[in-house]
């Protein structure tokens, strides 16, 4: 007796069952997405700093509200990657590594330490460089699974 389901496809000579490699594309699929999520939350708390007891509360909340516009814009960008992959790939990828000079500059000036400095890049701009580095790599990978099937 001979089930579909257990039948081995052969591509580029190697032997991978079905639903192995679509689990791989699902993965790969997902991960951006969540660590995008994640280190947009991240970023959103520090919005919470916005709020101090001298001020009013209509302050306090137009406050809040102007320190998340960061994750507004990138929740935007999300939403573009989350459409077009690559695109919003290579923009998180710029956001990674374009900003990491100025944010590293800015903070040497603040606390005088090389470490603490690298310490902030590593916290904030590298989570959306792999966010990037790893929606090209689900383009591409859906791309090479399509062009197979």
């Amino acid at each position: 007796m001979h089930f579909k389901c257990f039948t081995n496809k052969s591509v580029n000579g190697k032997t991978q069952t079905p639903n192995k490699m679509k689990t791989s594309v699902k993965v790969l699929h997902w991960i951006p997405r969540i660590l995008c999520i994640l280190a947009i939350l991240f970023i959103s708390m520090f919005a919470l700093d916005a709020f101090d007891p001298k001020l009013t509360i209509w302050q306090q909340i137009g406050g809040f509200l102007i320190h998340l516009i960061p994750s507004y814009i990138l929740i935007a960008l999300l939403i573009i990657a989350w459409k077009w992959e690559l695109i919003g790939g290579l923009i998180f990828l710029l956001i990674g590594l374009g900003f990491s000079p100025f944010i590293f500059i800015r903070n040497y000036h603040m606390n005088h330490s090389i470490w603490m400095s690298l310490f902030i890049i590593l916290m904030i701009n590298i989570p959306f460089a792999i966010v990037g580095i790893l929606f090209i790599l689900s383009y591409y990978k859906k791309k090479k699974e399509s062009a197979i099937a």
